[in-house]
């Protein structure tokens, strides 16, 4: 594919392995595609084959990026931050592995208010809006290893006419302090290995996440309408989340804990 927008420069690999790759580092090795289909479809592979924590791969374009619920994630080239990463924390029992699908997006909109300078917030499970905005989804698969594939799609330059849908926004349109995707991958990195270590560190304890998705989740006091797994819907209001990461939505029939779904904010309850 040629790439001829030069408001849309090109991932500095060399770069961003100076800045993240070093001793002692989770980070371990950084590799920038041109094209790719999947970029958690390429690190899965290298899970299977026995790829080490700390692998992160980015891509200039996907193919067929996938988000949740089978969705794909289109983007123009160069107008995101596509990447997927490895991780592997087998000191963590299983039970608790869904965390990470919380956790994820806790860093990266920690991310894009230190950098971008924007109040990002987190949409139960693992979406990151602005304003109810989205400008980012997480992508968490477990595969055979055991390992944990992690993809995250980041609009960073998307323009009005690109957006895929109304919802849609990226750091150029909210006006964020910087569009350059070097600064925002590092600093997604950065906040995304400080968080995976406490919580590694904790045994997987939930008290390491919880707080601070609490503190920035744009779902928790709202009004919601959520599609499940089945296809129904129920509505209600988004009270808490428990202690296994589920949201638990007050209906007219009692409180439902969910383990997941599709949320639509409604309105503050």
């Amino acid at each position: 594919m040629r790439f001829s927008d030069l408001e849309r420069p090109p991932l500095d690999e060399q770069f961003l392995r100076g800045r993240l790759v070093r001793p002692g580092a989770l980070w371990t090795q950084i590799d920038v595609l041109a094209e790719t289909p999947s970029t958690n479809a390429v690190v899965a592979a290298a899970a299977a084959g026995g790829q080490p924590e700390g692998l992160v791969v980015a891509a200039e374009y996907q193919s067929s990026g996938r988000g949740r619920l089978g969705r794909t994630w289109t983007t123009p080239p160069r107008s995101a931050l596509l990447m997927s990463v490895l991780l592997r924390p087998t000191a963590v029992e299983a039970s608790r592995w869904p965390w990470l699908g919380l956790l994820v997006p806790v860093a990266v909109a920690a991310a894009v208010r230190k950098v971008g300078e924007i109040p990002a917030q987190v949409k139960w499970p693992n979406d990151v809006l602005v304003e109810n905005r989205k400008l980012a989804g997480i992508l968490l698969e477990r595969v055979e290893g055991p390992a944990a594939v992690i993809g995250i799609g980041l609009n960073v330059t998307l323009r009005e006419e690109e957006k895929p849908h109304e919802a849609a926004t990226s750091l150029g349109l909210e006006k964020a302090a910087t569009t350059d995707r070097a600064t925002v991958m590092a600093a997604v990195l950065r906040e995304l290995a400080e968080r995976y270590r406490s919580w590694v560190d904790a045994n997987g304890d939930p008290a390491v996440v919880l707080p601070e998705y609490r503190e920035l989740s744009a779902t928790l006091g709202q009004a919601v309408r959520v599609e499940l797994p089945d296809g129904t819907f129920l509505e209600g209001t988004a009270r808490d989340l428990a202690d296994d990461g589920r949201l638990i939505v007050d209906t007219k029939e009692g409180p439902r804990p969910l383990a997941a779904g599709d949320v639509t904010h409604l309105r503050s309850a």
